[in-house]
């Protein structure tokens, strides 16, 4: 981790030496009493951490934050809820690359035991947007919005910008940077493709189609790719 984040209720309360940070901290910083590392709270100022002392099963620490986070670049996802292994992946990935939000919604032809997996239930998720805003040297993270159906995601964007959901089936054209005006809300389907009512719902509410080659790739490999490609437009 890059930047070692607290969330706002642990500042001033000892770290156990359990928690993984402790140990990056201590192990992989190599930072003992008196030493200095970069933190942050999450959603909140970056900033400079001091180990006050290490003992008891703890390690204390003083945070002074320096920095207010850069806003979040104005590219919303919607995607439909994939397996949970790569649902970490979108997760983690989109938190470094910094996206304003995800809305996963249920797809008529994704599989819909996916939405009981513990990483929503147990939390996990947010863990791994932690991480990703940490590899990227941020605090900020990306909105998490659960949603019934692709019309529900689809009423929950911005009215404004380009709408753009990638298709490797039915789309014409290729998705470039001068197709793309901010903010953007870019779609991905799931593994077995959008349905007919879906490609029609979409393309009703102002989202063109496009693709990103002749290569089928994963849904989290699609994310990361067409990410950049709208960031390349910020």
């Amino acid at each position: 981790m890059n930047l070692v984040l607290f969330e706002a209720s642990e500042i001033g309360q000892p770290l156990p030496l359990a928690d993984p940070r402790a140990n990056h901290i201590l192990r992989v910083l190599r930072r003992g009493e008196g030493g200095v590392f970069d933190a942050g709270v999450v959603d909140g100022p970056r900033g400079k951490a001091t180990v006050v002392s290490v003992g008891g099963g703890h390690l204390a620490f003083t945070f002074e934050g320096t920095a207010e986070p850069p806003p979040a670049d104005a590219i919303d996802l919607v995607v439909a809820l994939p397996r949970p292994q790569t649902a970490r992946k979108i997760l983690n990935e989109a938190a470094s690359l910094g996206v304003a939000r995800i809305r996963f919604f249920r797809s008529e032809k994704g599989e819909p035991g996916y939405a009981s997996s513990t990483l929503w239930s147990s939390g996990e998720w947010r863990r791994h947007l932690v991480e990703g805003a940490a590899q990227a040297f941020d605090t900020r993270l990306p909105g998490v919005a659960h949603d019934a159906s692709l019309e529900e995601s689809i009423a929950g964007l911005p009215d404004s910008g380009s709408r753009i959901a990638l298709d490797n089936y039915e789309a014409a054209r290729r998705l470039v940077p001068e197709g793309v005006t901010l903010p953007v809300a870019l779609a991905f389907g799931p593994e077995r493709g959008w349905s007919a009512r879906e490609r029609e719902l979409l393309r009703s509410r102002g989202f063109s189609l496009a693709h990103l080659g002749s290569r089928v790739l994963r849904t989290e490999t699609a994310v990361v790719a067409a990410v950049a490609i709208a960031k390349a437009r910020s």
